[in-house]
């Protein structure tokens, strides 16, 4: 089966036509084979010769004498068959099987009925308990031919049944397997690739392998990738010159404010030029991407937490740090400080303390950022981490553009882990970012 895919055709469409060659020929091979070692093995009837074979005789017996009957169901006897002439009359004393085999045999005869005319009192008649064939031989008198197996099995549902058995097997084996093999597998590893593929990582991530379609798919995705990573790629760029030119005529700005006389309007002026000056550095962090490019180490998150606390603490605010004094775990440990800092300096824009907890499992660590400030409704807890968002003016009023917490999701996504955002009560918001082992 594996050269089949491996040397074979293609295309799906090549591939599906060689299996269905394969599957008929296995089909017809096989049931051949698993027909005649039933019949090797196992006594079942032939109820079709069987009957064929009580009707010549009963025609034999149609134009005979009474006394050239006897002699003629003799020889008969003699010749193995068990057969005898009996009333017409004897038909209304047939019964059938029992119910429950009843069942089975209606249901055996319907799917694979017997071929040709069924005889007196129908294929399945039992006289004294025995099974019987039975055909009229003129209006007073019919043949009866004993010495068959009570058994659901017969020559023909036996012949047909082993070639649907087969099929059957063949059906979910041979394309079970190439669904596996040829579809389910590639396009599932294409999805993981989709899921867990970086956009700034410039390596293939679909790999172009399989049939003629899958390599089709692989490579439009990889094309697509490029060019949205071209796209991105140009328009950071364009940004990030646009951030940074704007620093020269500030600074030429400032300076010229700081020759002015007017302390009032100098006051004002400068203002404005740090939120401005606020706004680009901001810019600037959120198109940096060092959390997509830089590697997974070995590290104690506890000490990079305590660290992010002790630096807010050192400047004034109330900063807590909760947890163990180690953990050591893998992870990016400049993009954690980044968005773990980020989601501090949030906090302390807003509430009065700020407390980050670290707890730890076997699946990984979590940090939350609680803090005691006015909080965020529900209904838009889930955007506050889109780019440039501002829902909230109890959060709002002293930010700027709203990239720092989209830096964070960025920083967790390549972490592979997730960021939930929850009320803190009585008040306050609580920050929740899972990271899993890496």
């Amino acid at each position: 089966m594996a050269s089949v895919f491996s040397n074979g055709p293609k295309t799906l469409r090549g591939q599906i036509t060689v299996i269905i060659m394969l599957a008929l020929v296995t089909v017809i091979v096989s049931g051949r084979a698993l027909e005649n070692f039933a019949k090797r093995d196992y006594v079942v009837p032939n109820l079709e010769k069987a009957a064929v074979q009580v009707k010549t005789v009963a025609l034999v017996l149609k134009n005979a004498s009474p006394i050239e009957r006897t002699s003629i169901v003799a020889n008969v006897r003699a010749a193995g068959f068990e057969m005898s002439l009996e009333p017409i009359a004897t038909a209304a004393t047939f019964t059938g099987s029992s119910e429950i085999q009843g069942l089975a045999e209606k249901f055996a005869d319907f799917l694979f009925p017997p071929d040709g005319e069924p005889p007196l009192g129908g294929w399945r008649a039992f006289l004294d308990g025995r099974r019987v064939i039975a055909e009229p031989v003129d209006e007073q008198t019919m043949l009866v031919y004993f010495g068959f197996p009570d058994t659901i099995l017969t020559s023909s549902f036996l012949s047909q049944t082993s070639y649907y058995f087969i099929a059957v097997i063949v059906l979910l084996v041979f394309f079970f397997t190439f669904a596996i093999r040829a579809v389910t597998e590639p396009i599932k590893k294409i999805s993981e690739a989709a899921s867990g593929s970086d956009i700034n990582n410039s390596s293939e991530i679909f790999k172009e392998r399989g049939t003629v379609e899958i390599i089709s798919l692989a490579r439009a995705l990889n094309g697509m990738r490029n060019r949205i990573r071209l796209m991105v790629d140009g328009r950071t760029r364009m940004l990030w010159g646009i951030s940074h030119d704007l620093r020269t005529p500030l600074t030429r700005l400032r300076l010229r404010v700081e020759r002015m006389k007017d302390e009032d309007l100098q006051e004002t002026l400068f203002a404005d030029i740090d939120h401005i000056d606020g706004l680009l550095t901001e810019s600037l962090n959120y198109l940096r991407d060092e959390y997509a490019t830089e590697n997974v180490e070995r590290v104690d998150v506890a000490s990079i937490l305590q660290t992010v606390c002790n630096d807010f603490s050192d400047v004034g605010f109330e900063v807590e740090y909760r947890g163990p004094n180690k953990h050591v775990a893998n992870c990016r440990p400049l993009s954690l400080t980044r968005a773990v800092t980020n989601l501090c300096d949030n906090g302390t824009k807003f509430a009065k303390t700020v407390t980050v907890q670290l707890q730890t499992d076997s699946a990984g660590f979590s940090i939350s950022v609680i803090d005691d400030g006015p909080g965020v409704p529900e209904g838009l807890r889930e955007k506050i981490f889109e780019p440039f968002f501002k829902g909230d003016s109890s959060r709002s009023d002293r930010a700027g553009f709203g990239l720092g917490l989209s830096i964070v999701v960025d920083v967790v996504r390549s972490h592979q882990g997730n960021v939930s955002v929850l009320a803190n009560r009585p008040h306050g918001l609580l920050v929740r970012v899972d990271i899993p082992r890496l």
